[in-house]
C-alpha cells in the first residue's frame, strides 16, 4: 500500500503533459489495437515504401494527439470524482443534490448520491445509537443506585441499633427485601433487553388453545386486582379458538400489561378482551384507570421512560417492561 501511495504522489508531481500520457497508458491495449487496425491493412494490401512511411508518421502524430486527449479527459474525470469524495469526507454537502458530475458520468453520479445518502443515514444512526447508549448507561446507573442505596440505608440503620427496636426492625427488613426484589426485577429486565437487542432471544412458535392459555394468566394475577377492590375479567367468545405463537413470550407481555393496568387502576375493572378476525386475533388489555396523557403516548415504549416517575417507583416499575413488550411483539 505504501509503494502504491508513493507512486501516486510521484505521478502527480510529474510535469502535466507527462502525467497525462502516463495516465492514458491505462488504455494501452486499445492504443495497440488502433495501430493494428489503421496500419496493417495498408501493409497487407501493399503500398509503396514512401506512402507507407508517410502514413505511419501521420498515424503516430494522430496517435500522440489522441493519447493526450484521452489522458486529459481521464484525468479530468478522476479529478471530478476525487473532489466529490473529498467534499463528502469533509461534510462539504448539505444534501445529495449538490453532488454533480459531467454528463458522461451521470450513472456514477447517481451511485455516489446513493452512497452519500447511505453514509449520512449511517452517521445519523450511529449518533442516535451513541446517544441512546449514553442515556441507557445513565438510566441504568440511576435505577440501580436507587434500590441499592435504600437497602444500604435500611441495613445501616438496623446495625446502628434499630434491629433491637421491635417497632421498626421488621418494617425495615421488609423494605430492604422489597428493594432487593425491585433490583432483581430490574436485572432480569436488563438481561431480556440485552438478549433481544443482541438477537439471542429465540422464539418458539406452537399452536395452542387461546382460552386455556389465558385462564391461568388471569388467575395468577386476580389476587392483585382483588387486593385493590377491582375486578379482572376475561372476555373470549370462541372457547375453541386456536392460535399460533410463542406462549412463554406472550405470557410475559400479558403479565406486564395486566400488572400495569392493575397498578394504575384505583376503581372499576381490568378486562382482557379477545377479538377474532379472519386470519388473526387481537388481544386487548383494557382498564378504567388514570390513562396516559396524549403527549406521552408516543414515548411509553422508550426504555426507562415513565409518565409518572414518582408513582412508577412507588409501585415497583423498572421502566423497561413496555420496551420489552414492544420488542417481543415486533
Amino acid at each position: 500500500m505504501k509503494l502504491l501511495k508513493e507512486s501516486a504522489i510521484n505521478l502527480e508531481t510529474l510535469k502535466p503533459i507527462k502525467y497525462v500520457y502516463l495516465s492514458a497508458l491505462t488504455y494501452l491495449k486499445e492504443i495497440i489495437l488502433f495501430i493494428i487496425l489503421t496500419d496493417v491493412p495498408f501493409f497487407v494490401i501493399g503500398i509503396d515504401k514512401f506512402n507507407f512511411t508517410l502514413l505511419l508518421v501521420i498515424n503516430i502524430i494522430t496517435l500522440f494527439i489522441l493519447i493526450y486527449l484521452i489522458g486529459r479527459k481521464r484525468n479530468s474525470e478522476i479529478a471530478e470524482i476525487r473532489e466529490i469524495i473529498t467534499n463528502i469526507s469533509n461534510n462539504g454537502y448539505n444534501d445529495n443534490s449538490e453532488i454533480k458530475l459531467s454528463s458522461n458520468l451521470l450513472l456514477l453520479e447517481e451511485d455516489i448520491r446513493r452512497m452519500y445518502e447511505k453514509n449520512q443515514s449511517d452517521i445519523a444512526y450511529l449518533k442516535k445509537l451513541e446517544k441512546m447508549r449514553t442515556q441507557f448507561i445513565g438510566n441504568v446507573s440511576h435505577e440501580l443506585r436507587t434500590p441499592i442505596f435504600a437497602v444500604q440505608g435500611y441495613l445501616e440503620t438496623l446495625l446502628n441499633g434499630a434491629i433491637n427496636d421491635p417497632k421498626v426492625n421488621i418494617t425495615f427488613l421488609e423494605k430492604a427485601i422489597s428493594n432487593t426484589q425491585n433490583l432483581n426485577n430490574l436485572l432480569n429486565d436488563l438481561i431480556d433487553i440485552s438478549m433481544i437487542e443482541s438477537g439471542e432471544m429465540r422464539m418458539s412458535f406452537r399452536y395452542f388453545n387461546l382460552r386455556e392459555f389465558l385462564m391461568p394468566v388471569v388467575d395468577d394475577l386476580k389476587y392483585l386486582a382483588e387486593n385493590k377492590g377491582i375486578s379482572l375479567d376475561l372476555v373470549i367468545l370462541n372457547e375453541k379458538l386456536t392460535v399460533f405463537g410463542d406462549k412463554s413470550r406472550l405470557r410475559q407481555v400479558l403479565n406486564n400489561l395486566i400488572q400495569n393496568a392493575i397498578k394504575y387502576t384505583d376503581a372499576g375493572k381490568v378486562e382482557i378482551v379477545v377479538e377474532e378476525e379472519s386470519r388473526s386475533v387481537t388481544i386487548k388489555v383494557k382498564d378504567t384507570g388514570i390513562g396516559i396523557p396524549k403527549e406521552d403516548i408516543n414515548r411509553i415504549f422508550e426504555r426507562f421512560y415513565r409518565v409518572d416517575k414518582a408513582r412508577s417507583r412507588e409501585v415497583g416499575g423498572t421502566g423497561l417492561g413496555l420496551a420489552i413488550c414492544k420488542h417481543i411483539i415486533e
